[in-house]
């Protein structure tokens, strides 16, 4: 994702839930580390952009995922695979409306985190509809 574009790690982060349909969301503990690792390794190139750093391809980073093509290719499947699954427990009409209302959760909370009031609000919405859910029969 990063030969595509520089990204910030939690537009990778995003970037992957998006390409699998909100499936996978790796956690900052995950993404953090590993663009860490890539920075020792020299494959990555970090550059401040305010509070954060952005990371683009280096060089030597283009280089190894140029031999490493073959193995990229099987991790960008198994990210389609996610997103394309026909699993009936999993479909995707039902992850994106997932995907959705996590996000639509997080602006709400994130917008006034202090808002006790907003807070109690959001978590009855959430209640009422897992009781919802949870009461459907066949």
């Amino acid at each position: 994702m990063i030969s595509e574009e520089p990204r910030h790690g939690y537009d990778i982060i995003r970037e992957i839930e998006a390409r699998t349909g909100g499936a996978y969301v790796p956690s900052p503990g995950v993404i953090y580390p590993a663009l860490e690792a890539l920075l020792d390794l020299g494959w990555v190139e970090a550059e401040a952009d305010g509070a954060r750093r952005s990371f683009k391809l280096s060089k030597e980073g283009e280089a190894e995922l140029e031999a490493e093509a073959e193995t990229l290719a099987r991790i960008e499947q198994r990210l389609a695979d996610l997103l394309d699954s026909d699993r009936p427990e999993d479909p995707q009409d039902v992850r994106g409306a997932m995907w959705r209302l996590r996000h639509a959760v997080q602006e709400a909370v994130r917008a006034q985190p202090d808002d006790l009031d907003r807070r109690k609000a959001v978590a009855d919405i959430l209640t009422e509809a897992q009781e919802k859910i949870a009461g459907l029969k066949d």
